[in-house]
């Protein structure tokens, strides 16, 4: 319970990745908002179901007046604030030079822009009471990746953002870190299973040094580690949970 009584607003957690990042959370003993636009009781329901305090609150994160409502809300609710998991985000791929502007749009205003609403909310909270954790998550991809300029440039702005950020509100005492997951088995990703007789499931895991797919508690089991005490002295750091794909 390196978390008990803290309380975590975790993004785009309705399902995925971010519904593993919150019940890790809940298990560890934090109260958790699970913000997103699409609904989020289940995801509620099933960490109630295991003890966990957990409530929803649907927000597009692209919105910095429906961003600024979640903050007052998980305050009001809970009386604090102390972990932020920024992790909602969509793609949008295609080549380059066939990309049509509103996909870059789209995929700029949620995952960079959407995080910089967030960070910069919760930061004027966190600030006030000299203590918070900001973990980001981006990707791999912020490297570069073919079909993805409009993803990776999203991903390596979240990294530059949580760098500035961490230097900015070091002597504040809060941290701000970033994790790029590599393959996660999730609804979505299992869906390569069902291609091609599974080849492009075996094809990805070819580029997994590892040999298999991550799970959603081994992403929530870092964000759970940065988020607690025992890493009150890491800060402005990018960690990769991929199995050693990410290089």
């Amino acid at each position: 319970m390196r978390l008990k009584d803290n309380v975590a607003i975790v993004t785009g957690a309705s399902r995925g990745l971010g519904k593993g990042i919150a019940k890790k959370l809940a298990q560890e003993g934090a109260m958790v908002v699970l913000a997103d636009l699409m609904p989020a009781d289940e995801a509620v329901a099933e960490i109630q179901s295991e003890g966990g305090n957990a409530c929803a609150f649907k927000v597009n994160i692209a919105n910095q007046e429906e961003v600024k409502a979640m903050i007052t809300f998980a305050v009001e609710k809970y009386g604090t604030l102390d972990i932020l998991v920024n992790n909602a985000g969509v793609n949008r791929d295609g080549m380059l030079h066939k990309m049509p502007a509103e996909n870059w749009d789209m995929v700029i205003s949620i995952n960079l822009t959407g995080t910089y609403y967030c960070t910069q909310e919760a930061i004027k909270y966190m600030r006030e009471k000299n203590y918070g954790r900001i973990i980001s998550i981006s990707s791999g991809s912020w490297l570069g990746n073919v079909g993805q300029a409009n993803y990776a440039a999203s991903k390596a702005g979240v990294i530059g953002l949580t760098k500035t950020a961490a230097r900015e509100n070091a002597k504040k005492g809060i941290t701000c870190n970033a994790i790029c997951p590599g393959f996660i088995e999730t609804d979505m990703t299992l869906k390569l299973k069902e291609v091609n007789d599974g080849a492009a499931w075996d094809s990805m895991m070819q580029r997994i040094p590892m040999g298999y797919a991550g799970k959603t508690s081994d992403v929530g089991n870092m964000v759970a580690f940065l988020a607690s005490d025992e890493a009150s002295y890491i800060t402005s750091e990018v960690i990769n949970v991929g199995g050693g794909m990410i290089v």
